[in-house]
């Protein structure tokens, strides 16, 4: 789809309250397609691959999550979408969040799902800043051999995510990660936010615990936590129905019923 700065591949999915559902790093859409079935009759689904990954052109120009955020916006005005839920997996949580803050009047809902409003600890964006190198120098196979295992205890799930990260240009893994380490800390705009908020965190996830979720929840106004006794980092993939049940949840919350 052609928007103004960017092209981005996007599917859609459904009628109703529009929900765009943004996958994390390094992944692309197809995380999502477990749930797809489950909500296409409950919402107007939209599911892009963010700038750089998956069918999208390989743009990494001043990657940033800011920047992630505005292609967000722009996606809403090419659909004619005033007003959107918006549900970010692990660093599209990062993109929803700068959403959230710098365009609140076009958020109906937001939906954290594995993901946190923290900035990195000096010593956790070091260690992304070091994974950039390794990135550059040895290629996608560095990260694509050893953090499936991190993100899901399930062997299928853990090749599905393999062979999406495989698919990855090393440019825009390098990039993603140093935006990543550069991002801002959300906790200081999380008390502005007024719609409805939901986050879904895995009790198995490795890289996110849940005790981040309970400490983002106290500084919403309006939110709640889903916890998936048997998800890791991948909720959507590992647990579907549970996932879209919060996100109906969500959407229910949303519409005011």
């Amino acid at each position: 789809m052609e928007l103004k700065t960017v092209d981005l591949a996007v599917e859609e999915h459904g009628e109703g309250t529009p929900l765009v559902l943004i996958h994390g790093f390094p992944l692309n859409r197809q995380i999502w397609q477990p749930i797809v079935p489950l909500l296409k009759s409950k919402a107007r689904l939209i599911l892009p691959d963010l700038r750089g990954f998956g069918e999208s052109p390989r743009e990494v120009e001043g990657y940033s999550m800011r920047l992630v955020a505005a292609d967000i916006l722009q996606l809403l005005d090419r659909l004619n979408i005033e007003k959107a839920i918006i549900a970010g997996h692990s660093m599209g949580g990062y993109v929803a969040l700068e959403f959230a803050h710098a365009y609140p009047h076009r958020l109906k809902g937001l939906a954290l799902v594995a993901s946190q409003a923290d900035a990195d600890s000096p010593e956790r964006r070091q260690a992304r800043l070091i994974t950039a190198r390794e990135v550059r120098s040895r290629g996608i196979r560095y990260i694509a051999d050893g953090m499936p295992s991190k993100l899901s205890e399930n062997v299928e799930i853990q090749h599905q995510l393999n062979q999406m990260i495989l698919t990855c240009d090393v440019a825009v893994v390098v990039a993603a990660l140093r935006a990543m380490a550069d991002r801002r800390d959300a906790n200081l705009w999380l008390p502005e936010i007024q719609v409805p908020v939901l986050v879904i965190t895995g009790a198995k996830d490795q890289l996110i615990p849940p005790e981040r979720a309970h400490s983002f929840i106290k500084l919403v106004n309006k939110g709640w936590m889903v916890e998936i006794p048997e998800a890791g980092h991948m909720p959507m993939m590992e647990s579907p129905q549970r996932t879209a049940e919060a996100l109906f949840q969500l959407i229910c919350a949303a519409n005011g019923c």
